[in-house]
C-alpha cells in the first residue's frame, strides 16, 4: 500500500511541475488581459497555437491572438503557409459549428430537389436582399433536401411576412412566389399557429445567427452569406 501510495504522489507531483509553467503561462495571460483591457468580457479559454510565443484567447467564438503576458493583443487571420491553411478560420468552423441532428425540423419547411439525399437548412429573413439573391442560386441544385427555417431578425414587417408565408396552405410555394417572384402570400388566418417563428429566432440566438441568410450543412459546418451554387455543392460534397 505504502509503494502505491508513494508512486500515485510521484507521479501526480511529476503531473503538477510539467503543467505547471503552462499554468503560470495561462494565469499571466488571464490576468494581464484582464487588467489592460477589461472590455474583451470573460475569457472562455487560452490555449496554445503552432506558431511558437503565440496564444489564442477565445472569448465565446471569438478569438484573439496575444504573447505570453498579454501584452500585446491581435485581433485577425493565423493562416499556416506551409501547410496552406487558415488555422482561425478552421477553429472558428470548429467553435459555431450546428449539431444538425437537434435543428428542430418541425418548425422548418422542406423542399426536395431529386433524390433528396443531401441535407442543408437554411435561416433567411423574407426582407433580405442578399437571401433572394442566394434563392436564386439554390434553384441551381438537385438531389438536395432544403430545410428552410423562417428567421425574421429584420424587424416588424419581417414578422408579419414571414407568418404568412408559415400560414400558407403551401409554404414552399409561398415563400418562393415571395423571394423569386415578388408575389406577397395572402394574410395568415387569426387561427394560425406562428410559434415556431419564436422558437427560429430563439435558436437563432442561442447559436449566435446574426445575419441572413445563414447555411448549416450536415457536418454541422455553418457557412454565413449568400455563397454562390458551386460553393454549395462543394460544401455539401464535403458534408457526405
Amino acid at each position: 500500500m505504502t509503494r502505491i501510495t508513494t508512486g500515485l504522489l510521484a507521479a501526480l507531483l511529476a503531473t503538477t511541475l510539467l503543467a505547471g509553467p503552462a499554468a503560470a503561462q495561462e494565469a499571466a495571460i488571464r490576468k494581464n488581459l484582464a487588467e489592460r483591457l477589461p472590455q474583451i468580457g470573460t475569457i472562455d479559454e487560452v490555449s496554445k497555437t503552432p506558431m511558437p510565443g503565440l496564444f489564442e484567447v477565445r472569448v465565446g467564438t471569438d478569438l484573439f491572438y496575444t504573447d505570453a503576458e498579454g501584452s500585446y493583443l491581435i485581433h485577425g487571420q493565423l493562416i499556416d503557409l506551409k501547410a496552406r491553411r487558415n488555422l482561425t478560420e478552421e477553429r472558428t468552423s470548429k467553435l459555431t459549428a450546428i449539431d444538425f441532428g437537434q435543428l428542430p425540423l418541425k418548425d422548418a419547411f422542406t423542399v426536395v430537389r431529386g433524390n433528396g439525399k443531401r441535407k442543408l437548412a437554411v435561416f433567411e429573413d423574407p426582407n433580405c436582399g442578399y437571401c433572394k439573391r442566394f434563392e436564386r442560386e439554390l434553384q441551381k441544385l438537385d438531389n438536395v433536401t432544403i430545410h428552410m427555417f423562417l428567421y425574421p431578425i429584420l424587424g416588424n414587417d419581417s414578422m408579419a411576412k414571414s407568418r404568412n408565408i408559415w400560414c400558407a396552405k403551401d409554404r414552399a410555394k409561398a415563400w418562393q412566389d415571395w423571394m423569386l417572384r415578388e408575389q406577397a402570400a395572402a394574410p395568415a388566418p387569426a387561427s394560425c399557429d406562428a410559434t415556431a417563428l419564436d422558437r427560429n429566432r430563439e435558436l437563432g440566438r442561442k447559436h449566435q445567427i446574426t445575419g441572413t441568410p445563414t447555411l448549416v450543412f450536415a457536418d454541422g459546418t455553418r457557412v454565413p452569406g449568400a455563397i454562390g451554387a458551386a460553393q454549395v455543392e462543394k460544401q455539401l460534397s464535403q458534408a457526405q
